[in-house]
């Protein structure tokens, strides 16, 4: 399970529409020998990408458009007992805040008790808005997530891609259902740690 929380000024994301988006992952780089992941659109058109060209679980990842421009910058903080990812959105090149305040944070914590991990997730988009819980919940098996609200409402939904006919596809193939109001983008780079922290990409 994973939570999520709000604050820096953006502009109204260009990644927000009004009715229900659906995408397919593909967990592979389309660069040769290379780590990451394929994003496209209902149409099939290429939407995002990343592409690691250094090992699997790197440190630093971009989540970048279909033409490569860098959208977020994801990078891996080292802490003694607690594993902390952190976005970075990117505008013109550069970071928009000149501190390099992260738009976004993701924790992986330890539950002893229940012997399972919680993902604590921080986003700041408006400083003048209050911030907003979300969490992640997740089947046993990894294979199918969801981020809801803190009412339980539905933010998206990630599972296995099915044929036409019910079919199942391969676990690297993967569908992303975004409702309506929701920045995609950050979706994706929500999907994109999780993925990390789950040694998937």
């Amino acid at each position: 399970m994973a939570k999520i929380h709000p604050q820096t000024p953006y502009p109204q994301s260009p990644f927000t529409t009004s009715k229900q988006e659906t995408f397919t992952i593909w967990m592979k780089s389309l660069i040769l020998s290379g780590k990451g992941c394929t994003v496209f659109d209902s149409s099939g058109h290429i939407v995002y990408r990343v592409d690691n060209y250094n090992s699997k679980c790197s440190n630093q990842v971009c989540l970048m458009d279909s033409a490569g421009k860098v959208l977020f910058t994801i990078q891996r903080k080292k802490f003694k007992l607690v594993k902390l990812w952190e976005g970075y959105r990117i505008f013109n090149g550069t970071s928009k805040d000149e501190g390099r305040n992260p738009a976004f944070q993701v924790r992986k914590s330890l539950r002893i008790l229940r012997a399972d991990s919680i993902c604590e997730i921080i986003i700041w988009l408006d400083q003048d808005q209050p911030c907003q819980y979300y969490q992640i919940e997740t089947c046993p098996d990894n294979s199918t997530f969801k981020i809801v609200d803190k009412l339980g409402g539905l933010i998206a939904e990630v599972k296995r891609k099915q044929s036409r006919c019910g079919i199942s596809l391969g676990e690297d193939v993967l569908t992303m259902v975004v409702e309506p109001h929701v920045d995609h983008s950050l979706v994706m780079g929500l999907v994109v740690v999780y993925s990390l922290i789950n040694s998937k990409m």
